[in-house]
This record gives C-alpha cells, sequence and structure tokens, in this order.
C-alpha cells in the first residue's frame, strides 16, 4: 500500500477503531468494581482522542470519503450513547436524559437516511456540532470521575449537554434544508441547458 492510500485510509481506520472501542468501554465501566471508573475513563478518552485524530488527519489532507462521512459520526454517536446507558445504569443521571438523547440521536438517523436517499452530500459537522461533542464528552467524563455529584447537577449538566446537541440538530436541519432547496432550483436549469 502506498504512502499516499495509508495516509488515505486512515481517519477510516481511526472511526473503525473508536466503534471497536464500545463494547470495550461497556466492559470496562461495568467490571471495574470502584467508585471511579478509571479504566472506563481511559477507555472513552481515547476514543475522544482518535475523534480529534481522523478529524484533523481527513482535514489537513483534505481527505473526505462517503466512508469516512458516515463511520465519524457513528463512531461519536455510539460511543457517546454507551457512555449514558452505563451512567444511567448504575443510577447517576435518570432515565429521561437517555431518553431524550436517544430521541435526538433516532432524528439524527433519520436525517442521515433522508439525505442518503435524496442522494444529497452529507454536510459537513459545524462549529456547533463540534462543541456540542466537546461538551458531551466533558460532561460524560466529569460524571464518570465524580460519581458523588448531586443527582439534581448530575442532570442539569446532561441536559445543557443535550440542548447544546439539539442546538446542533437544529443548525445540520436548516443546512439540510437550503442544500435541497439550491439544488431543486438548479436541476431545472439544467434540463434547460
Amino acid at each position: 500500500m502506498t504512502t499516499a492510500k495509508k495516509r488515505n485510509s486512515l481517519p477510516n481506520i481511526l472511526s473503525g477503531f473508536r466503534i471497536f472501542l464500545v463494547p470495550v468501554f461497556f466492559a470496562s465501566y461495568f467490571l471495574d468494581e470502584s467508585s471511579v471508573k478509571w479504566y472506563a475513563v481511559c477507555v472513552y478518552a481515547l476514543a475522544g482522542v482518535t475523534d480529534f485524530l481522523d478529524g484533523f488527519i481527513a482535514r489537513r489532507y483534505g481527505i473526505v470519503t462517503r466512508l469516512g462521512k458516515v463511520l465519524d459520526p457513528l463512531g461519536d454517536k455510539l460511543m457517546t450513547v454507551s457512555a449514558l446507558l452505563c451512567i444511567t445504569i448504575d443510577r447517576v443521571i435518570p432515565v429521561w436524559a437517555v431518553l431524550v438523547a436517544f430521541i435526538k440521536e433516532a432524528m439524527m438517523g433519520i436525517g442521515g437516511l433522508i439525505i442518503h436517499r435524496k442522494k444529497v452530500d452529507i454536510p459537513p459537522s459545524n462549529i456547533l456540532g463540534k462543541i456540542s461533542t466537546v461538551v458531551f464528552v466533558v460532561v460524560c467524563l466529569c460524571l464518570m470521575l465524580f460519581p458523588a455529584i448531586p443527582a439534581r447537577y448530575a442532570a442539569a449538566m446532561v441536559f445543557i449537554a443535550i440542548a447544546i446537541m439539539f442546538m446542533a440538530l437544529g443548525s445540520y436541519v436548516l443546512l439540510f434544508i437550503y442544500v435541497v432547496s439550491r439544488r431543486k432550483k438548479a436541476e431545472p436549469r439544467q434540463k434547460e441547458g
């Protein structure tokens, strides 16, 4: 494999590795019987590093593939939902928080299917999407590192993170509507030409 091909596949390999880390995270969270889940925190932090690296490499070398546009957010979503599930099962946060997050992720999944069926280019993540990811990672790490946080404060932290996620979702919906409307306007011109 040439150096260029290796570089081109590296972001996808990192995203795939992050998906592989999901069951490792689950196992490390529940096998560690201490109050602070150090192994799970390390796995979660490693997933965060791979997320940063695959995005950095893809932007630095202009490597944007359709597979990468699917694998990267899939890895993020699986790890985020896994962390929320573990924290909810551990009774650190209430069940409603994980249900709201599932609804948001389901909406993103449905949106992704619509984009795929309409054969519209998947829009890249924007600054609000990146901020929501960082906030969620920080909140999950705090809840794993400091399990004694009172339930109402833990729920408030998760609520803020989810609110930012919904703002990011709204920005993607607006971008999608804009892209689809521009495409519809361009189609009659192409038929005329």
